[in-house]
């Protein structure tokens, strides 16, 4: 059978979950070819620099991950003049592009103009990305991300070619509206009217949480260009399992992506960074956050989470990862130890 084209995959922002502590401990895993930031709301006023690089710390590395996978960071607002004046801003940072959010569901962000609820104004999209786009360097990318549509789909073409017609390089498209938020399924097909309509690259996002997942998206949107988001979270391996499944599709099923072994070291980061860059009250609570996506995956998750749910002091979570950490670097060991002595 014959590989499919190269699947590129980015990571997606999610306000309160996929921020620059998830960012560089999923992208070290591997799999990942870019990413974007949470978004960066944008009022009535020029943001100083600070605000830019405490959302995108990356900023202060080249607009790249530690592993050197590059971030865009992404502005959320509704005000062309004070979006571009805001872009212009943050270019000077370095990030590896700009992306504009026009498709966030929250309802605080919606009552304010912001998000999805510009999906019922092409003509403000079309504002807004032009300002943006006349506002940076030549070379910085500008991209966008969408939903289908505020309370339908019923716009979504005419949405996605005012992005496309307001300078914009690349369009993600979640293929859910507002009103259906997160709620299964996507509709990856709606997509593909999309893609058709412009002539810019278009990337799927929505509802990929396994190879299957992504295999029927590339199939029914016809885009090989995907994003995952919470997907990710759930199993940091899955952008390595897509690469690999659609570089050798005869394989079928979900190919390895990492292990749970391979995973505790990294929770074990994830932990030490978290204690490092986040306020005390907010530490236990991330990494059952994490834990509680990871479970979907992994049974050992489970057990985890379970162990430390009702534990809030960071002293005994220090030593329950350390003694996670040792136990499986024995494990390791003693596995190495019994393959050595098998006969060749």
């Amino acid at each position: 059978m014959k590989a499919e084209p190269h699947a590129t995959v980015l990571l997606a922002p999610m306000e309160g979950l996929l921020d620059f502590v998830l960012r560089d401990i999923l992208t070290r895993v591997g799999g990942i070819d870019r990413c974007v930031s949470e978004f960066i709301r944008i009022t009535d006023q020029l943001l100083p620099e600070r605000v830019f690089t405490r959302i995108v710390p990356e900023l202060h590395n080249g607009g790249r991950t530690l592993a050197g996978v590059p971030v865009r960071a992404q502005l959320l607002g509704s005000d062309p003049a004070c979006m571009a004046e805001n872009a212009a801003r943050l270019a000077t940072l370095g990030p590896a592009g700009i992306d504009l959010n026009f498709g966030c569901p929250a309802a605080v962000v919606n009552r304010h103009g912001g998000g999805a609820s510009l999906l019922k104004e092409p003509e403000t999209l079309l504002a807004i990305v032009s300002a943006v786009r006349r506002a940076v360097p030549a070379g910085m990318p500008v991209s966008a991300k969408m939903r289908l549509g505020y309370n339908d789909d019923s716009r979504a073409v005419e949405c996605a070619l005012a992005i496309a017609e307001g300078g914009a390089g690349e369009l993600v498209v979640h293929a859910r509206t507002k009103a259906q938020a997160y709620k299964p399924p996507a509709y990856w097909e709606r997509i593909a009217d999309i893609r058709a309509a412009v002539q810019i690259p278009v990337v799927a996002n929505g509802e990929i949480w396994t190879v299957d997942d992504a295999r029927r998206c590339r199939e029914a949107s016809g885009c090989s260009m995907l994003m995952i988001g919470r997907g990710a979270v759930a199993d940091p391996g899955l952008g390595l399992a897509i690469k690999a499944a659609m570089s050798h599709p005869a394989a079928g099923g979900q190919e390895p992506g990492i292990t749970w072994a391979e995973l505790v070291p990294l929770l074990a980061d994830f932990w030490h960074v978290v204690c490092a860059r986040l306020d005390a009250r907010a530490r236990p609570g991330r990494l059952k956050q994490w834990l509680n996506f990871l479970r979907r995956r992994f049974p050992q998750a489970e057990a985890a989470y379970q162990v430390l749910k009702t534990i809030t002091d960071p002293a005994l979570i220090d030593e329950w990862l350390a003694a996670l950490v040792e136990a499986d670097a024995r494990r390791s060991a003693d596995l190495l130890e019994r393959a050595e002595l098998l006969p060749a």
